[in-house]
């Protein structure tokens, strides 16, 4: 993008993703606009140019097309429709309509990587419960995964399931069902990598995502142990997603490591995300940073780690109703800690910041980070 004056970027939705988003344009003079769902929604509480209206009626996203260069998102659930409505008006879109559904629909994802010959779980995707038993046979028997084709997050719209009784749940939220192999991995990671439409690209170390109850509760980077083969593998192969699938901006690709060391792809998602929150902090230049770039077409920045073990945690809401009162303990032990509150009222177990620590010693950092965590939050994460 040739700059002849400030840049006008719109973003849908206004959660912590856009919140953070907002620290990064300012840096490089970029004007940010939202479309919020609420005028108390985390980022709209930091970015005056805000639209409060609905992120999914055409309407509300066609006004905040109609004021920005580029629009993209904080969030993947705008209908598929309207993008392409809006792309056909003239508006530009990063990530576009073509590879939104990626991320929007398990179904579309795991029939799509299969197609470009990338590594996924064996898989069926069913209408019913009554195509069930067929399903679990071809992906190799009981226990199975279940998963909503569209709506599921954080561990939503995913079931562990032992046996046909245990089903049902699956079958309610009246969307197709994966049915996926329960795959014996060995931990989770990501693989976040940036992408311009000029075709240029960066990846970040791969960082090893601990997993509570289907919520990351920990982000490790790079991943302790891990092999540099591996490491270049999951880099190599976020890139090939990126690629394949036109994606602009960031995209996060979540993988099993297996016990042979091979990688199976989990999860998609194309905006910042939440294991690569650490880049803040502990790399020369952020995800957040990097996407606003590439969605403008600039130049990217070094994915460079700033030291040599960076750990994220989660700050994840207790009983406590009022999260400030703890900060001068919490800053007073640990001066070196970084934290970020998103502006959310807590409720238990709910996401309202994240805590960050550099240094050398994973096992101490973790140590650092969930101290500071626990002291805001009220509640311990082991």
């Amino acid at each position: 993008m040739q700059l002849s004056r400030r840049p006008v970027l719109g973003v849908v939705g206004a959660g912590q993703l856009a919140r953070m988003l907002q620290q990064a344009a300012i840096g490089i003079d970029v004007d940010l606009r939202l479309l919020a769902a609420s005028a108390s929604d985390s980022a709209a509480l930091v970015i005056p140019s805000t639209i409060v209206g609905d992120e999914r009626g055409l309407p509300d996203l066609q006004r905040l097309a109609d004021q920005v260069d580029v629009m993209t998102f904080d969030h993947e659930h705008v209908p598929t429709d309207h993008l392409h409505t809006l792309q056909g008006a003239g508006a530009v879109l990063r990530p576009g309509p073509h590879a939104l559904p990626f991320a929007t629909d398990k179904s579309v994802m795991r029939r799509g990587l299969r197609g470009f010959g990338l590594p996924v779980p064996t898989f069926r995707v069913i209408e019913d419960a009554s195509a069930l038993p067929q399903a679990v046979q071809e992906v190799g028997g009981w226990p199975v995964m279940l998963k909503a084709a569209r709506g599921g997050y954080d561990g939503r719209g995913v079931w562990l399931v032992e046996g046909p009784d245990d089903a049902g749940d699956a079958f309610r939220a009246r969307t197709p069902v994966v049915v996926e192999q329960r795959v014996p991995f060995v931990r989770e990671l990501s693989a976040v990598v940036a992408r311009s439409p000029s075709g240029q690209a960066v990846a970040y170390p791969v960082a090893e995502s601990v997993q509570r109850e289907g919520i990351c509760v920990e982000v490790l980077a790079p991943a302790p142990g891990l092999g540099e083969d591996t490491a270049l593998a999951a880099q190599r192969l976020a890139l090939e997603v990126a690629r394949d699938i036109d994606v602009v901006g960031v995209l996060a690709v979540e993988l099993f490591e297996l016990p042979d060391g091979s990688l199976l792809v989990n999860e998609l998602a194309m905006r910042p995300h939440n294991t690569a929150h650490w880049t803040i902090d502990g790399a020369v230049t952020s995800q957040f940073e990097n996407h606003i770039r590439g969605v403008l077409d600039l130049p990217l920045g070094s994915p460079r780690p700033l030291a040599p073990a960076v750990v994220m945690v989660n700050i994840l809401a207790g009983q406590a109703t009022e999260v400030h009162q703890a900060l001068p303990h919490v800053m007073a032990h640990e001066p070196e800690a970084r934290i970020h509150l998103y502006g959310k009222q807590p409720r238990p177990g709910r996401k309202i910041g994240h805590v960050t620590a550099l240094g050398n010693d994973v096992d101490e950092l973790r140590a650092r980070a969930r101290r500071v965590a626990e002291g805001i939050s009220g509640q311990a994460l082991a």
